[in-house]
């Protein structure tokens, strides 16, 4: 049961670290040529997914180590 649990949190987190790679970045070069980076905008579409997909792997993984300690 332990090695399941241990392999779960593999898989989630290597989900994790390749939905938070593929996240839009801040400003990007834009800053260079003068575009502001205080604008305040919205997420939309596959970004705004993205950003939910991030929450519940955050979650998940959480869950899944405090499960692991308690089984071990």
């Amino acid at each position: 049961m332990e090695t399941a649990f241990n392999v779960i949190q593999i898989i989630v987190s290597v989900a994790l670290i390749a939905v938070i790679t593929l996240q839009v970045k801040g400003g990007g070069l834009g800053g260079i040529f003068g575009q502001a980076d205080t604008v305040y905008r919205t997420k939309r579409g596959l970004e705004r997914r993205m950003f939910q997909l991030t929450v519940v792997l955050v979650v998940l993984f959480i869950v899944i180590s405090i499960v692991s300690i308690l089984v071990s």
